[in-house]
């Protein structure tokens, strides 16, 4: 047996991971009946690279699979890539200098699709680096011709069963994109303002009104107070004078006004915000649209049209106070609900939307979370206080070039939709024909097509459906759906999450997956989020080139699930350290099993028994936290044992054995049957946190022993409840502490 002296790392995880994908080690089997378990995982967008966060979060869930697979699941463990949607084109369009709007949409279509190849491709081969273990022949993309078809059939159902409509409605608007977006994809951010104080006229007295929004006085349509604030009741009916622009609106109460923000009396401009919709629809108040899509004022804005928002602001505050309508002025912070994918403020805006009615599911909604086992428990608080929130139904339709489109044409004449035929999916109705020639409602033979596209979620939220050949195998789908496993984002719960929970019962009536595991961020060092601004971002790349895999995989599994991770150094070089002493340790270990048989019975003596005893606890505990997604626990368990309790107490002590022939054959045999035992099942319990080394290892003994083609997919050990022996552990400990005393006091005393 020749084992080198030296583990070259970098040679030995590129080599392990070219050898389990070229002998298709983790190849799902579609003709077994044995038992699937399944994961559906967050496709990556190709806007950019992988980062620290996607390393930690991928290994964690891999953990998972891999100790599954030791099981003996038939393992499903597909592998996709978001390429769809408005994060493509902001990428491409930085990446090339092209902006959509300075080419033909098709040629723009073309331009997203081959750039976002190009850089799935290189990301591949990033999260291939990582040592995970996808059966990389089940990919996708979501914007491929399969999802195209998956999204525009779920979009087809919904519409035939009444969830999908079409209806001009204020919908959240973002000015930089130009387009409409929806609830889940804004978020709060704090920003500098101003409160301004201004004088509305009332039957010859002035009522003082704050905002932060003065541009918006020319589409102000009422004036609310609280109904028991005391200073406004006598204002009740009346009308009072939007200043400058002389609009007559009514004085109306009610409770959603702060009597002690601002002047406790506040205008409602159609729309300003989310309370101001609110209004609009409570109180059947008129319409007036003063911001266009481009964040520009419209021509109800009188001479500020054609402003942009913020110019509007400081030129009707100049006025306001060349005419002293304007009482006062306050510096300020406050929040202010932004599109998350570039931090412009949002708006509200009139338009004709295709949207997803699910408000009116929200108890069916909860009573899934309910259902689901939430890893970790607590994270289930956070999807349930999003569906009490919900004040919309799901817009789906973006303004946009490239993303999948709406399988819709409309008759020229009276609008009628025309919705494709299912047998003729995917369709592109800017380039194909409508499946009618006549409008079945006024005759026309002119249709046009929509020129809207789905929005990414809407493709997102149906990866358990893309995975498992929907609609286009029944066999196969039903074998694997629900799924076994969501691996998700804490960022995500509102997104993907509750958006696969809503395609799953709409379509299903089942939720897609029984369990789902929560990761956390990773934070630089100090605890503070990485950005790419406070220039902290971490690149896995460089960690994995200079360290190694396996080094990475040690420190993402230092994480409890939901937790935050902060990324250190000491952690990553504490992985290394794990790997060489595994290496050196077995090195000895095998140096002394040479020619060694198994089956050579012999006597175990004391401190044999006593660390098989523990090994047999150990083994009980790790499968028990793997089962309950408790990798960290695994992890920091199998250090423990490995480093403490087998190499500086186990194998210290058995050197004199294997060493001095005098002690006798059959005390070595013992040595070496324990040795053998509990290596092989150290190996496999660190094998899915770090499978290169242990790969290595395995193949360097133990798979000619056990006729193994790979440790990843040999049987995961099983604790023998004859093994554990109470008494021998606590002879055993004491002899340790007196070998540790004796060791304590030689060095002490040393001359």
């Amino acid at each position: 047996m020749n084992i080198p002296k030296r583990y070259d790392v970098k040679e030995a995880e590129r080599r392990w991971q070219a050898f389990w994908e070229r002998e298709g080690v983790y190849k799902f089997d579609p003709e077994s009946n044995g038992p699937i378990y399944s994961l559906d995982t967050p496709p990556p967008t190709v806007s950019g690279n992988m980062h620290i966060g996607h390393a930690m979060a991928y290994i964690q869930a891999d953990t998972i699979m891999r100790f599954q697979r030791m099981q003996g699941k038939n393992i499903f463990y597909p592998f996709g890539f978001d390429n769809n949607g408005l994060a493509t084109e902001l990428y491409v369009e930085k990446k090339t200098g092209k902006m959509a709007e300075e080419m033909s949409r098709q040629d723009f279509i073309e331009l997203c699709l081959k750039e976002s190849e190009i850089a799935a491709q290189r990301m591949l081969e990033d999260w291939k680096s990582l040592g995970i273990s996808p059966d990389w022949d089940i990919t996708y993309r979501t914007i491929n011709k399969w999802s195209r078809e998956t999204s525009q059939r779920s979009f087809i159902l919904l519409h035939h069963n009444g969830r999908a409509y079409r209806k001009h409605e204020p919908t959240v608007w973002c000015p930089k994109c130009g387009t409409a977006i929806a609830q889940v994809e804004t978020e709060d951010k704090t920003l500098p303002s101003s409160f301004y104080d201004i004088t509305f006229k009332l039957e010859g007295e002035d009522l003082l009104i704050s905002t932060t929004r003065p541009e918006l006085l020319p589409a102000c349509v009422a004036v609310f107070y609280h109904p028991e604030d005391e200073r406004y009741k006598g204002y009740r009916g009346k009308e009072a004078e939007v200043p400058l622009f002389g609009l007559e609106v009514p004085i109306m109460e009610d409770e959603a006004v702060d009597p002690e923000s601002g002047t406790g009396i506040v205008m409602c401009c159609t729309a300003g915000d989310s309370t101001d919709v609110e209004w609009w629809k409570t109180h059947n108040l008129p319409w007036i649209s003063v911001i266009d899509e481009h964040g520009r004022m419209k021509e109800e804005a009188g001479k500020y049209a054609g402003m942009r928002i913020k110019k509007a602001r400081t030129a009707i505050v100049a006025d306001l106070d060349d005419q002293g309508l304007l009482k006062g002025k306050k510096e300020i912070t406050h929040t202010v609900n932004v599109h998350e994918r570039c931090g412009t403020a949002v708006e509200y805006i009139m338009t004709k939307q295709w949207f997803i009615k699910y408000l009116d599911l929200k108890d069916l909604f909860l009573d899934a979370s309910a259902k689901l086992n939430w890893y970790p428990a607590y994270m289930k608080a956070r999807y349930d206080n999003w569906v009490m929130g919900l004040k919309w139904d799901w817009c789906i339709s973006r303004q946009r070039y490239y993303g999948i489109p709406f399988p819709v044409w409309y008759c020229e004449e009276c609008d009628f939709e025309v919705i494709a035929d299912d047998k003729d999916l995917p369709v592109d109705p800017t380039a194909d024909a409508s499946p009618i020639s006549k409008c079945p409602k006024c005759g026309c033979e002119r249709f046009k097509p929509e020129r809207d596209v789905l929005d990414t979620w809407a493709t997102s939220s149906l990866t358990p459906q893309i995975a498992t050949k929907w609609k286009a195998d029944d066999a196969f789908f039903n074998k694997i759906y629900p799924m076994s496993l969501r691996s998700n984002g804490h960022d995500i719960i509102t997104f993907w999450l509750f958006n696969t929970v809503v395609k799953g019962l709409l379509h299903e009536n089942q939720i897609p997956w029984k369990d789902v595991i929560i990761n956390g961020f990773v934070l630089d060092p100090k605890k503070a989020k990485m950005s790419k601004s406070k220039g902290n971002v971490i690149q896995p790349q460089g960690v994995i080139e200079r360290y190694s895999a396996d080094a990475l995989r040690f420190w993402a599994c230092s994480a409890k699930l939901g937790d935050d991770l902060p990324y250190e150094e000491k952690e990553i070089r504490r992985g290394v350290k794990i790997v060489n002493k595994l290496w050196n340790a077995s090195k000895f270990a095998l140096l002394h099993l040479d020619g060694y048989d198994l089956n050579n019975g012999c006597e175990l003596e004391l401190m044999d028994k006593w660390l098989l005893s523990k090994l047999n606890r150990l083994i009980g505990e790790c499968t028990a936290s793997f089962y309950a997604y408790e990798f960290s626990t695994v992890k920091k368990d199998m250090e423990n044992f490995f480093w403490h309790t087998f190499c500086d107490s186990y194998l210290e002590i058995v050197k004199d054995r294997l060493y001095t022939p005098e002690r006798g054959s059959e005390a070595k045999l013992s040595a070496q049957y324990t040795l053998y035992v509990s290596l092989l099942a150290m190996l496999k319990m660190m094998a899915p946190i770090q499978p290169h080394i242990t790969e290595e290892i395995y193949h360097a003994y133990f798979a000619d022993k056990e006729n193994g083609k790979s440790i990843h997919i040999s049987k995961w050990p099983v604790p023998d409840e004859a093994m554990i022996d109470t008494e021998a552990e606590e002879i055993g400990d004491k002899t340790v502490d007196v070998i540790s005393a004796v060791r304590k006091y030689k060095t002490l005393n040393k001359k």
